[in-house]
């Protein structure tokens, strides 16, 4: 590939760029906290919306599912429009997009308009979140200040997810559910005009230089009816033929992917690029952390509702330590370690702590006490992905050629998603298989969705026990940063430390 990072005249001169680099970072990080809030805030108030808009309760999925079918389909396509058109021109797109959708969303006059509405935020979040870490590489090219920035946007992406539980809350009951939309109009706009401002202008590679319609087309609807089959396993389970159907549809469509990147001369996905045992292991080990951490939030929110009584605020605060510890470990520890230990080192004890966090849980009994059998769970996962996910970011993007920062972005914030909403989706079945079980076997409602519960934990500390293992034989060497890079990050080290 020949797409290259320019500067345009309309970049900061550099005796500002130090200052307008952390500026920029600072507004792509918010604008990612959005559309992270986005996934979960949206949670807290379905039962407000269910009853609103007349919601059935198994079409009252698709406020969800519409978000994550266009959000996780499109991030690949997304991140390599961005080494084509420009990254700042992608991500400035998708936040009209997404800001637009979101006015819609908050009118919400019925609910077919929501979810069309929803369809079309997933699309302006892909768009923006795909070009945002190929950005932050391309604006920090040094390790020790690459890792601080991958420490803020790692921050963003792991504690939203608790933060959109609070604020949901928050919102939900204080104000209205159409609050939860419309308080992205006045963010995103703010985002996109400092944007404008500060975030570099960069020089795509043009369309000269292959923008592979056929493999985007391909990968495009492989990932969205795989995606599709997967958050429908609920409804129709999954042996069915709806299921077997959609999904060997979006395997078949994989397979065609594959066959034409290998043949095509300016392939979409080029596949040397998961030679790197770096980033294959990497982005393969995001997906079942993700999951883990996905898993964790949703049916600990389940089980805070349906089992413990808790209010949307409630939740919310409860689970609140978590984002302030995945603050300060992704923001102030987690970049020392990277460049002092490296990556790999940074990232075995996170996946352990976050480990033993989903083991905690996995042990709660019916009436559980805060404080005894929640806090530490979620202290110990909050320290793990305060860790681990910065770590991975790192080991991913590190292995990037620089002409590809928008791809390797739009890999990783794939794996992250997908892996996510199909660990997700599958343990969410599994869970709620075994509670249909111990129901129909006498057992009362507290204690069979409890035991659901814990067994979706279960299984979620065994895709932990995974990613471990990988780490260790998969990532051996190097331990997040080229050699040359770690060379100067050595020397770097202490005068950060100063």
């Amino acid at each position: 590939m020949t797409t290259a990072t320019v500067p345009a005249t309309g970049s900061p001169p550099p005796a500002a760029g130090e200052r307008a680099r952390w500026v920029a970072l600072t507004i792509l990080c918010v604008g990612a906290l959005m559309i992270v809030l986005d996934m979960t805030i949206v949670n807290v108030a379905l039962p407000a919306i269910q009853r609103s808009l007349h919601f059935s309760q198994s079409n009252l999925a698709w406020v969800v599912n519409a978000y994550l079918i266009t959000f996780g389909g499109l991030l690949l396509l997304a991140g390599r429009v961005g080494d084509l058109v420009g990254a700042r021109t992608v991500f400035l797109t998708g936040l009209a997009v997404f800001v637009s959708a979101s006015i819609l969303c908050g009118i919400g006059a019925s609910a077919t308009m929501l979810v069309a509405a929803r369809f079309a935020q997933g699309v302006g979040a892909a768009m923006s979140s795909a070009v945002i870490l190929g950005l932050i590489v391309t604006m920090f090219p040094e390790p020790a200040e690459r890792a601080k920035a991958i420490g803020v946007f790692s921050f963003v992406a792991s504690a939203g997810a608790s933060i959109g539980l609070l604020a949901g809350g928050v919102i939900t009951q204080v104000l209205d559910w159409h609050w939860i939309f419309f308080v992205n109009v006045p963010i995103g706009a703010i985002t996109a005009l400092l944007a404008v401002r500060f975030v570099p202008r960069d020089r795509g590679a043009g369309r000269d230089a292959g923008a592979d319609i056929t493999g985007a087309v391909l990968i495009t609807a492989a990932l969205t009816l795989g995606i599709y089959a997967i958050i429908r396993t609920q409804d129709y389970g999954w042996l069915s033929a709806h299921t077997l159907g959609v999904g060997g549809a979006a395997l078949v469509l994989l397979a065609g992917f594959l066959a034409w990147e290998r043949r095509c001369a300016a392939p979409l996905v080029p596949l040397r690029v998961f030679r790197s045992r770096t980033m294959s292991g990497a982005n393969l080990i995001q997906m079942l952390f993700a999951a883990g951490m996905f898993v964790m939030f949703f049916l600990g929110s389940l089980y805070m509702q349906r089992v413990a009584g808790y209010s949307a605020l409630q939740i919310g605060l409860a689970f609140f330590p978590a984002a302030i510890l995945i603050a300060a470990v992704s923001l102030a520890v987690a970049p020392r370690l990277i460049l002092r230990a490296g990556s790999r080192a940074t990232l075995l004890p996170g996946i352990v702590l976050a480990a033993v966090g989903l083991a905690w849980l996995a042990r709660v009994p019916v009436h559980a006490a805060y404080a005894a059998d929640l806090l530490p769970a979620i202290v110990l996962v909050g320290l793990g992905a305060g860790l681990g996910f910065p770590a991975i970011v790192t080991l991913a993007m590190s292995a990037a050629d620089p002409r590809e920062a928008g791809l390797a972005s739009g890999i990783v914030n794939t794996t992250q998603q997908v892996g996510g909403a199909v660990g997700l989706a599958v343990l969410a079945t599994l869970a709620s298989t075994h509670t249909s079980r111990m129901l129909a076997a006498g057992y009362g409602r507290p204690a069979a969705l409890t035991s659901g519960y814990r067994l979706g934990w279960e299984i979620g500390v065994g895709l932990l026990v995974m990613a471990f293992v990988l780490a260790v034989t998969v990532l051996r060497s190097p331990v997040g940063m080229p050699a040359a890079e770690t060379a100067r990050a050595s020397e770097a080290a202490p005068a950060e430390a100063a």
